[in-house]
């Protein structure tokens, strides 16, 4: 027996003020908001994955041990371009021997780490390869 599709994928994680993560990755990271739950908030991160942010009083807010990582050509662009909207930086762009791969670190306004980076492995699947 085959293995059905997988034609799309979503994040979804949880925010202690849903109009200011809204904002955030809609205005500083220019995120598009594809779909509006109320207690959710659905944006394409590229393609066919989307990140949900949402809100539940019965949901924690679990910053700790998550990691979105977006992966980009243009390391230094967003360096810059989160520097200049005020986020939260955490380093500087650099070249990390161990994993083979150019990238920096920012957090959310809920804390989640987010990394921006560019795998310099030529065994990295290029985009829509």
């Amino acid at each position: 027996m085959s293995v059905p599709p997988i034609n799309q994928q979503v994040t979804f994680i949880y925010s202690a003020d849903l109009e200011r993560s809204r904002r955030f990755y809609a205005e500083v990271l220019g995120l598009e908001q594809v779909l509006d739950q109320g207690a959710c908030r659905i944006f394409r991160v590229a393609g066919e994955g989307f990140l949900g942010i949402c809100t539940d009083p019965k949901r924690a807010v679990a910053a700790e041990g998550v990691t979105l990582t977006f992966v980009t050509p243009e390391v230094d662009a967003w360096h810059e371009r989160l520097r200049r909207q005020g986020a939260t930086i955490l380093s500087e762009p650099a070249k990390n021997q161990r994993f083979n791969i150019y990238n920096f670190f920012a957090r959310d306004p809920d804390g989640v780490l987010l990394e921006f980076q560019r795998f310099l492995d030529p065994a990295w699947p290029a985009v829509g390869a």
